[in-house]
């Protein structure tokens, strides 16, 4: 019998444990769409084109502390609690996006400008690594026996949530607001907006029990080389799920408007608009995804998932290089939202049921972060590399598929099915 004792309601509880990640995706693509005039305002050169390079390449330094903070948060969340990393993780969000909101440009104080945007990227990236392990641990341990995968499901809905809002600001910024007024003030709203947040995420996880699940379990000293060779298996087969979700979220998604317009001729606007409509599909798709994993199992729905993505993106992308239109674009990225939306549902639950609860947020942070930063955060250059290698209009499926792959071969092998709950939410897959 399962014992849980927590006051709040379940949409309260799947608010306080997936916030952070939808403040995350959030300021993420705000930071990547105001890239341009951040270069102007924070890293200014003689050079437009270095100026820029050298926005961007804060961003990249945000990924590289994700590991960092995957190692530092996860251990913390493992041998303190889920509530007080998910209260840090919060709160350093809420710090890091205030930096920049309220950042004086170099023209005002020079150097120091650049070092502050710099560092509030640095901790942004921090607590990124910590948010998605420890959050989903809570959210799966406190859920219902029958229903972990529903619940687990709602991380990557809000992944969606946090893109799609951050779309949203961006596109009324951008159609409302001059390129000036943008450059003089107008840049700070969307950061603005992320401060909003941060407060109400902030108030719900301090009000938060700790999960039943994880007071019971035994306490355990945790030393990162002890999980890598405890866990090799576990390891691996997460990161390469993790890998190939985020290699659809950042070649099928984020890439897809620079891909429409420079490789198929399609409008930007046009793109953006199949986007849209594609996340919102994505959106709706991912509980009702979550549920059905429930009862068919989380490593057979992502098996097949990952399988048919394998199979159909190659005509897919046939199709749009064929027939350059917004129809073909639109129906090609809705089909694409389906299978997405099925890998993504059941994947925060497969991988924590990778691991025993002591170690869990650990290796769901490793994992989740390793994938995010080497093979997502990486993924435009590798595929914009291919192409321009190859000259390949197909350069984004061929990069994909290769991530599919090995995801159904770690699926084939690590992992145990997961029907019904056969296990009684305390499933764990132990191959060492």
């Amino acid at each position: 019998m399962e014992v849980r004792h927590n006051k709040l309601k379940p949409w309260k509880l799947i608010l306080a444990a997936t916030i952070g990640n939808a403040l995350e995706w959030y300021d993420f693509i705000v930071y990547g769409f105001l890239a341009a005039t951040l270069s102007r305002l924070f890293f200014p050169s003689g050079d437009p084109k270095v100026a820029l390079l050298l926005a961007t390449l804060s961003i990249g330094i945000g990924f590289v502390a994700r590991p960092l903070g995957a190692i530092a948060i996860g251990i913390y969340a493992d041998k303190v609690g889920r509530k007080p990393a998910m209260t840090l993780v919060i709160l350093l969000m809420f710090v890091s996006t205030a930096m920049i909101a309220f950042a004086p440009t170099y023209l005002q104080i020079g150097l120091w400008a650049t070092i502050l945007v710099s560092a509030a990227r640095l901790l942004q990236g921090f607590s990124a690594g910590g948010e998605f392990g420890s959050a989903t641990s809570y959210l799966i341990e406190f859920a219902p026996a029958g229903k972990k995968g529903f619940y687990g499901s709602w991380q990557m809905f809000a992944q969606a949530s946090g893109a799609l809002l951050s779309t949203i600001v961006g596109t009324v910024l951008f159609k409302y607001f001059t390129q000036a007024e943008i450059e003089s003030w107008a840049w700070r709203i969307p950061f603005f907006l992320g401060l909003l947040i941060g407060p109400v995420g902030l108030y719900i996880r301090r009000h938060l029990d700790e999960p039943m699940e994880f007071k019971s379990a035994p306490a355990a000293s945790i030393r990162m080389a002890d999980l890598v060779k405890s866990y090799t298996p576990q390891l691996i087969a997460g990161t390469a799920v993790s890998a190939a979700v985020n290699v659809m979220s950042y070649v099928i998604v984020t890439y897809l408007p620079l891909y429409a317009k420079q490789t198929l001729g399609i409008s930007e606007g046009d793109a953006f608009f199949v986007l849209f409509v594609a996340v919102l599909l994505r959106m709706a798709l991912i509980p009702i995804f979550g549920l059905l994993s429930d009862n068919m199992g989380r490593r057979k729905m992502l098996a097949v998932s990952m399988v048919v993505f394998a199979v159909t993106i190659y005509p897919a992308y046939n199709h749009v290089i064929v027939h350059p239109s917004f129809a073909s674009l639109l129906v090609v990225e809705c089909w694409f939202a389906i299978l997405i939306a099925a890998a993504y549902a059941p994947s925060p639950t497969y991988m924590s049921d990778l691991f025993p609860v002591r170690v869990r947020a650990s290796g769901l942070s490793i994992t989740y972060n390793l994938a995010a930063t080497v093979f997502g955060g990486f993924s435009i250059f590798f595929v914009t590399y291919i192409q321009q290698m190859t000259g390949s209009q197909l350069a984004p499926a061929h990069y994909a598929v290769v991530f599919f792959v090995l995801a159904i071969i770690a699926l084939m092998f690590v992992g145990t099915e997961t029907r019904s709950e056969k296990l009684k939410g305390l499933a764990h897959s132990h191959v060492k």
